[in-house]
């Protein structure tokens, strides 16, 4: 059953642009989320930071009395949409939860930049840290961090990268373009199929990237090397089948792993504390879990 305040959410976004109608305006969508972010209230952090990180734009949070680590954020938005402004709000509340340094990246997008130059700016930015890390005080475990097409690129990034990070969090990861489980079918309140396998269209670069283990992870035969990992799932969310498919493969081949399905919310509930109740506890959940496996 829908949450009371996921019924109003998907009630006010009635009417509002979809991504597959004809006409459709990326540009348009970009600027009206930046503008929609720079209205929401902001935590202080006690330091804030542009860095170039061998060419990709990244924003480095620091709280006060920072523990050691640093957690590697990467924003959802169907891999077209969002960066690191629409997500300064989020990561500000992450680094002051965690009690650690949060790495916000801000990867090329599609249609502009097709697959794979989202992960492979990823993995630019894990040489830079390496590199550069100690020169801006990041010391410690590194940890990756993603919700929606960035827990794809979280999750990939810890494929490509084995045993670099020390924990990942994935929530409602977005993982397979074939959109074959049954969430599809029956967990379509306020994201459209149609609106995901757009998605998928404008970041594969071709037919043969679709069933690249670096754009569709499932697919990979390298699970078993993850860190311990967190998966979240919401019950009304089309993706919600394939995150927990995620979760049970990776308990049979040994990964430690904790799953976790929020009842009643929606897809991009996580993000939004001034509209869903349970994203906090839900921060503080990935606080805890960061926390435990920060090692």
């Amino acid at each position: 059953m829908l949450h009371p305040e996921a019924r109003r959410a998907i009630e006010l976004a009635e009417g509002e642009p979809q991504v597959f109608e004809p006409g459709f305006d990326v540009a348009a969508s970009r600027r009206a989320a930046r503008e929609v972010a720079a209205a929401q209230p902001r935590e202080d952090v006690a330091e804030v930071l542009d860095v170039d990180a061998d060419g990709v734009r990244c924003r480095l949070y620091r709280p006060d009395h920072a523990r050691p680590g640093v957690v590697l954020h990467l924003h959802g938005g169907g891999f077209v949409f969002h960066d690191v402004d629409v997500h300064d709000a989020i990561a500000r509340r992450l680094a002051n939860r965690a009690r650690r340094a949060v790495l916000s990246v801000d990867y090329r997008r599609p249609p502009e930049h097709r697959f794979p130059a989202a992960p492979d700016d990823v993995d630019a930015v894990l040489r830079w840290l390496e590199r550069e890390g100690p020169a801006h005080d990041l010391h410690g475990p590194v940890m990756a961090h993603g919700d929606s097409a960035g827990g794809n690129l979280a999750l990939v990034a810890a494929l490509r990268n084995p045993g670099r990070f020390a924990a990942l969090v994935l929530i409602y990861p977005f993982l397979d373009p074939d959109a074959a489980f049954g969430s599809y079918a029956t967990e379509t309140h306020g994201f459209d199929p149609r609106e995901a396998a757009w998605y998928w269209e404008q970041y594969a670069g071709t037919e043969d990237d679709l069933a690249h283990p670096d754009l569709a992870p499932l697919r990979s035969d390298r699970l078993f090397t993850l860190p311990p990992t967190l998966v979240v799932t919401a019950e009304h969310d089309p993706l919600r089948d394939e995150g927990e498919e995620l979760a049970r493969r990776l308990a049979e081949q040994g990964v430690t792993v904790v799953a976790t399905r929020y009842l009643g919310q929606i897809h991009g509930f996580w993000r939004h504390t001034d509209v869903f109740t349970a994203a906090d506890p839900l921060l503080l959940q990935v606080a805890g879990f960061l926390e435990i496996h920060a090692v």
